[in-house]
């Protein structure tokens, strides 16, 4: 398997740490679909990262398609649990974590125009919305080690890389102090290999 993407997109990072925690091993292509000499469009329509090439060539995206195909290929260390309402508790903890990551780089992105061009009332509006939903998250997580309670899954995944990617673009948003039980399940999350191997970085 061949996965396209970037150091810094939090949804690239879900997908390398979801091939790290199954123990699958690919080749990571990187490639950006914001340069001009970009080849993701003719692997993805949609020109968005990340992409994983199969071996027969099939191209899968966006990033919840293809976890839950990776989760599916071997059967050790499941992330997902099996249809039912745990199953869609997990798939809303990712929903609501891939959400951050879309309103952030929304926000980062905007920031990035030039001035006359850039609304800083998007920029806000996108930020309420990261933080309406740490909020949310920080209330759901409560005192239980793991998003799902006593073990760790692809809720962790998605919500581990979602809080990386404010860490790595935001440093302004506090976080860490304003709600410390996200801070608790952070720190326990870079301990695992699959975490700390795949920071962010430009």
């Amino acid at each position: 398997m061949k996965l396209i993407g970037s150091y810094t997109s939090p949804f690239v990072r879900k997908v390398r740490v979801v091939l790290a925690e199954k123990k699958i091993e690919y080749d990571f292509v990187v490639d950006s679909p914001w340069t001009a000499e970009s080849k993701v469009p003719a692997v993805n329509p949609l020109g968005k990262i990340p992409v994983l090439m199969l071996d027969d060539e099939t191209p899968l995206f966006d990033s919840r398609v293809i976890v839950e195909y990776i989760d599916n290929v071997t059967p050790n260390n499941k992330l997902f649990p099996a249809p039912n309402r745990e199953r869609t508790e997990v798939k809303r903890w990712e929903a609501l974590a891939d959400g951050i990551c879309d309103a952030a780089a929304n926000a980062f992105l905007e920031a990035k125009r030039p001035a006359g061009q850039k609304s800083d009332e998007w920029i806000a509006r996108q930020r309420d919305k990261v933080a309406r939903s740490l909020e949310f998250m920080s209330e759901e997580l409560g005192e239980k080690p793991f998003c799902m309670g006593t073990h760790f899954s692809m809720a962790d995944v998605a919500v581990g890389t979602a809080l990386g990617y404010l860490k790595f673009r935001f440093a302004d948003i506090a976080w860490p102090e304003t709600h410390a039980n996200l801070a608790r399940l952070y720190d326990k999350l870079m301990q695992r290999p699959s975490f700390a191997d795949t920071l962010p970085h430009d």
